[in-house]
């Protein structure tokens, strides 16, 4: 994972310096500090999907070019097959899959979700835009601008991603989600 966090960590350094766009202002786009920008582009720190997709949009490319090094080519339609997404292990608390990855131009990024049971504390994740979860299997706590819910299989929530937002599976087997970033 150091490896694949250093090329993502070079990738975004090159994007940004072909651009001409310094890290002060990359990082003040993306409401975080210089250094922490810095330290995922030296690749000493694992970056969340959310900072990853923020990145993307700010240096005008897809968030599979960033995890992968090449640009999406498809344009219609994109079919992922069952177990055939893209894995994009951004944070050991969750289990992202891509299931857009090679669709040019995309207005949301779909991934799969799966949550692990017995966290300790929700991590919880600051984005710009908005996200939609429909639970799959499992239930699942969110932790949402100070509140606490409660989502079963079946239940879906739509909010405002700028909140400080992070999931949690209860009981004892994993939980999976659909998240759709807006």
């Amino acid at each position: 994972m150091l490896t694949e966090l250093a090329q993502i960590g070079a990738r975004i350094t090159g994007l940004r310096d072909i651009l001409e766009i310094s890290p002060v202002a990359l990082a003040e786009a993306l409401q975080i500090p210089v250094s922490t920008l810095l330290a995922y582009e030296r690749g000493e720190t694992d970056i969340p999907v959310s900072v990853l997709y923020g990145i993307g949009k700010a240096l005008h490319v897809e968030l599979s070019t960033l995890l992968t090094g090449d640009e999406p080519r498809v344009r219609g339609y994109s079919i992922v097959r069952r177990e055939h997404g893209v894995p994009v292990e951004r944070r050991k608390e969750y289990a992202h899959t891509s299931l857009a990855p090679h669709f040019i131009d995309k207005h949301c990024e779909p991934f799969l979700v799966t949550v692990a049971p017995g966290q300790a504390d929700t991590p919880c994740n600051v984005h710009p835009g908005q996200e939609f979860n429909y639970v799959l299997q499992g239930t699942v706590k969110l932790a949402i601008g100070g509140h606490e819910v409660v989502l079963q299989e079946g239940d879906a929530i739509y909010f405002d991603s700028g909140q400080p937002h992070g999931m949690q599976a209860v009981g004892d087997g994993p939980a999976k989600f659909l998240a759709v970033i807006l």
